[in-house]
């Protein structure tokens, strides 16, 4: 054991002396101007590829910090979204908001200085078959309602008529329904025409008499026609039904068709007026009927109905 130790140890000093040799040795050569000069020399053979190594590894680490860049971009950018997503839906809640209050305060102030009595009524369903035009209020007999009564927009524009109602509820028929005919007149002439809905929204006003200049732009209110008899109009008197849009009109006919604009905004609007105070069409013959019977007369006249008058 003492042998191995002795050689282990012999070792030991031998490489340690060995080492401060060649330490000494490169103390006493690092000295040397020649060395110092080999040893600029070498650096500055060297300083392309450190400038290159060192370029990569910028580089690299450029491309490790774009790549984290875009991943915080991409976390950002979905937040960015969503946020746009919501603040999109508040926007469109606050416009509907909007809308609603505009068409509320339109018609309480038209409420105010209307000469018929009305309720104010929802529209909580809307029909949205081509052939068929109507909404659905949420209003009914249980509020005043009656069939045959007529409703108005924004504005007082004539949207249409209750042809169909419950305790709850009421449907009614706009004016683009083809179904409906309308007696209407015109501002300037106050010739009169059959006004009735078609394809498109666009009402056409049939009969009138060839004869009357018609201008573009120019107003269509209801006729309100009243004949002998207690036989008057479904539709009061005065009610804005549109504005011209189109004329056609034949050299050899009497009678020329307008195309009318209507008014309300028959595919919009949300809240509306019924006319609980007038009852048109034609009167029951009743002699036993009590004054405080409720308005009959306007469910024994269809939507359609009008007195047989020639405009």
């Amino acid at each position: 054991m003492s042998i191995l130790s002795n050689r282990r140890a012999r070792r030991r000093w031998i490489t340690y002396t060995v080492l401060l040799v060649i330490t000494l040795l490169l103390m006493a050569f690092s000295s040397n101007p020649g060395v110092r000069e080999v040893q600029r020399a070498f650096n500055f053979a060297l300083k392309p590829v450190q400038g290159a190594i060192a370029g990569a590894a910028e580089n690299v680490a450029n491309v490790f910090g774009a790549i984290g860049n875009i991943d915080r971009l991409r976390i950002d950018n979905t937040a960015l979204r969503d946020q746009n997503e919501q603040l999109q839906n508040t926007n469109a809640r606050l416009e509907l908001l909007k809308r609603e209050n505009d068409q509320l305060t339109g018609l309480l102030q038209l409420q105010n200085g209307f000469d018929h009595q009305t309720v104010a009524a929802r529209v909580i369903g809307r029909e949205t078959l081509p052939t068929i035009r109507m909404v659905t209020l949420d209003k009914g007999t249980d509020d005043g309602l009656a069939l045959g009564d007529v409703v108005i927009v924004q504005g007082g524009a004539l949207a249409g008529r209750i042809t169909d109602i419950g305790p709850t509820f009421a449907n009614v028929t706009l004016l683009s329904d083809a179904s409906i005919v309308v007696i209407g007149q015109l501002l300037t002439s106050s010739a009169t025409g059959e006004l009735s809905g078609q394809a498109g929204g666009v009402l056409v006003m049939k009969n009138i008499d060839a004869g009357v200049a018609i201008a573009l732009d120019e107003e269509v209110y209801t006729a309100g026609l009243e004949l002998a008899g207690g036989i008057r109009s479904p539709y009061p008197r005065g009610l804005v039904i549109g504005s011209v849009v189109d004329v056609q009109r034949d050299a050899t006919d009497v009678v020329q068709t307008a195309f009318i604009q209507p008014a309300a905004d028959l595919a919009g609007f949300s809240l509306a007026l019924v006319i609980t105070d007038y009852s048109g069409g034609l009167p029951l013959v009743d002699p036993s009927a009590s004054p405080g019977t409720p308005r009959p007369s306007s469910s024994a006249a269809p939507a359609s109905a009008a007195p047989a008058a020639t405009p």
